[in-house]
């Protein structure tokens, strides 16, 4: 190889390793720090305890219904915000978990049932049961046997407020309540709305 074929590559070796670099930064960029946040528009949620589902709704800070609030062990606390019909036939309970406790609690792991494990820490063991039709519900997976509902739910530090989501095959619209249970929480009787 000729010394001025070498130089050549070696220019193009350099150049494609500073636009790789110049993408890099460009992409790390995060926009101006000084400037002050808008307070009215949204910001994005931070993943906690290890991220939820990305499919998971957003939590708002002050949810302004309450259908039901359980109590569970080392002082975590459930309180269920929305249990709604959705188009294509599902169910969506959503609310938020808190640990009103002084420590951090990390007994989660009978919150995701025996069924789903691929899931990971999740909730997944939570259940509607349909009195008057008789029948129950549990979450409903993706193809890859994953739960739609909050997952990564290793440790919830004293005091933390996080996200909670629960997905079912929808009870027939007759159906005006169920009874909500989640390992080591009471049991509740939800209305549904939809």
């Amino acid at each position: 190889m000729s010394m001025r074929h070498m130089a050549k590559v070696q220019r193009g070796a350099a150049l494609a390793v500073a636009a790789v670099l110049a993408l890099a930064l460009a992409g790390c960029g995060g926009g101006d720090d000084k400037k002050p946040k808008d307070e009215s528009k949204p910001q994005a949620s931070e993943s906690q305890a290890g991220g939820t589902q990305s499919s998971a709704p957003s939590a708002t800070s002050t949810p302004t219904q309450v259908l039901a609030t359980v109590n569970g062990e080392g002082g975590m606390v459930l309180t269920i915000n929305s249990a709604a019909r959705e188009a294509g036939g599902f169910l969506t309970v959503s609310g938020q978990l808190k640990n009103t406790g002084t420590a951090p609690f990390v007994n989660t792991a009978p919150w995701r049932g025996n069924e789903l494990n691929a899931s990971g820490v999740s909730v997944a063991g939570v259940t509607l049961v349909d009195k008057a039709g008789k029948k129950r519900y549990y979450v409903l997976r993706d193809t890859e046997g994953r739960c739609l509902c909050t997952t990564g739910l290793a440790i919830i530090e004293s005091g933390q407020v996080l996200p909670f989501f629960a997905q079912f095959p929808a009870p027939p619209t007759g159906t005006t309540e169920v009874e909500f249970s989640l390992p080591t929480f009471a049991m509740a009787t939800v209305k549904l709305s939809g």
